[in-house]
């Protein structure tokens, strides 16, 4: 049985679509596949999520991660969208979330931080839950 897909949607796929995807396969990966995609990508991994991202978790999310667009995901399970205030595209999948966080970029590290650490509890939220239901997906 595979494990359940879980996919990270924001508008750029540079921030914070990018950490939930890092910090899905960093903490969850016995659970879940970890995936994120955006609507219009940048060109690179927001340069101050990956400083903060190598600081609090040991990442580098240049090494495995890049800007991808919607079309490059794989069938997912889940659909998280992280906020961004566009309406993302019908995406197939069994369960649908939006985490509605506040983008960090054009702040200070301190903004990237909290940003980080909400992801962190969503995250681990996310994969009780999906212990709890996956064979159902």
């Amino acid at each position: 049985m595979r494990k359940p897909r879980v996919a990270f949607i924001c508008t750029h796929n540079s921030c914070r679509s990018q950490m939930a995807e890092a910090l899905g396969r960093l903490m969850c990966g016995g659970v879940f596949e970890s995936y994120s995609a955006g609507t219009d990508i940048k060109d690179a991994i927001n340069p101050d999520a990956v400083r903060v991202m190598k600081k609090l978790y040991g990442v580098d999310m240049p090494s495995v991660q890049r800007p991808k667009l919607l079309e490059e995901l794989p069938p997912v399970d889940v659909a998280v969208t992280m906020g961004c205030g566009v309406q993302c595209p019908f995406i197939e999948c069994s369960i649908r979330e939006d985490w509605g966080l506040e983008d960090p970029t054009g702040k200070d590290d301190a903004a990237f931080e909290k940003t980080a650490k909400t992801i962190e509890g969503k995250i681990l939220k996310l994969k009780t839950v999906l212990q709890k239901i996956s064979p159902e997906l």
